[in-house]
C-alpha cells in the first residue's frame, strides 16, 4: 500500500505555521461481485482485494473452503481497479437476496443492515477448541504487530488485524482504513491459502472489538480474540455465548479477559 501525499499546514502552539507534505492512508470504494452480480460496496484501502472479497464471502457463510472459489478477477473495464468479480464453483449455492440486503457498507461498519444476532449464531455454531496459550505469549503480540505495520508508521491512519499461531508466530497481517476490512483480508488469506479454519490460532486487532469483529472471527473459527483496546458489551456477551476467549486492553504487561478465560494459562510470580 502506497500512501498518498497531501500538502498541509502544520502548526504547533508557540511556533509559526509551516507548509509541509503529509502521507495519508488511501481510501477508495471496492465493489464485490459474485458471478457478475454486485453484492457489496465497501470503502477500503486498495491492496489484497482478492483476500478482502474472499474473506467477506467467508464471513457471510457463502463459502467455506478454497475449492469453493474458482478465481477472483478484477473487472477489465474498471480502470481504477475498484471492482472484483468472484467466480464460484458451480456447486456453490448463492442466496443473492440475503447478500444484497447490505450492499453498501462504510469502512468503519462491516455488518450494517445484517440479520439478527440469532441468525448469525444459527449459521456459525459455538467454538469448542481446547487451545490453551500462555499469558506471556499474548503479551508479546502487540509489539510484533506494531513492528509489521509499515503503512501505519507512515500515515497513522490504518487499522490492523493479524493471525498468530498458538506459540505467537505471525501468520499474516493486513492493514486497512476499515477494521472489518483488515479482518476480512486475513480471513480471505487463510481461505485462499487453505489455512482455514483458524481453530488453533489467535486473532489480534489494533482497535476496539465490536460485535462484528467477534462474528467474523467466529466464521473463521478463531478461538482467541485479543485487542489493544476495549470490547463492546455486545461483543463480550456474544463471545461468551459463542465459546470464544475475548481479551481486551492487551498492553505492556496487562490484559483484561472478558470471556472464556480457560484458554489462557496464567503464571503468577512466586
Amino acid at each position: 500500500m502506497i500512501p498518498e501525499i497531501r500538502h498541509i499546514l502544520r502548526w504547533c502552539a508557540g511556533a509559526s505555521a509551516e507548509s509541509a507534505d503529509d502521507e495519508l492512508a488511501q481510501e477508495e470504494p471496492l465493489e464485490i461481485r459474485v458471478r457478475g452480480r454486485a453484492v457489496s460496496v465497501t470503502m477500503r484501502t486498495p491492496g489484497h482485494d482478492e483476500e478482502l472479497a474472499a474473506g467477506f464471502l467467508a464471513t457471510e457463510g457463502m463459502i467455506k473452503r478454497r475449492e469453493d472459489v474458482l478465481r477472483v478477477e478484477p473487472c477489465g473495464r474498471n480502470e481504477a481497479g475498484n471492482l472484483v468479480n468472484v467466480q464460484l464453483a458451480p456447486d456453490v449455492a448463492v442466496d443473492f437476496d440475503k447478500l444484497t440486503r447490505h450492499v453498501f457498507a462504510s469502512s468503519s461498519c462491516g455488518l450494517c443492515g445484517k440479520a439478527t444476532i440469532d441468525a448469525v449464531r444459527g449459521q456459525f455454531p459455538p467454538i469448542t477448541s481446547e487451545l490453551v496459550v500462555d499469558a506471556k505469549t499474548l503479551l508479546s503480540l502487540p509489539e510484533k504487530m506494531r513492528q509489521t505495520q509499515s503503512t501505519f508508521d507512515r500515515t497513522g491512519g490504518l487499522h490492523a488485524a493479524a493471525i498468530f499461531s498458538a506459540t505467537g508466530e505471525l501468520i499474516v497481517l493486513r492493514e486497512d482504513v476499515g477494521r472489518h476490512n483488515a479482518l476480512d483480508k486475513v480471513i480471505g488469506y487463510g481461505l485462499l491459502n487453505g489455512l482455514l479454519p483458524y481453530d488453533n490460532h489467535i486473532l489480534l486487532v489494533s482497535g476496539r472489538t465490536s460485535f462484528e469483529i467477534i462474528q467474523k472471527a467466529l466464521a473463521a473459527r478463531v478461538p482467541i480474540i485479543a485487542a489493544v483496546s476495549a470490547p463492546s458489551s455486545l461483543a463480550a456477551d456474544f463471545a461468551r455465548n459463542s465459546g470464544q476467549t475475548l481479551v481486551g486492553f492487551l498492553r505492556g504487561d496487562r490484559m483484561n479477559v472478558y470471556a472464556n478465560e480457560q484458554r489462557i494459562r496464567f503464571i503468577t510470580r512466586a
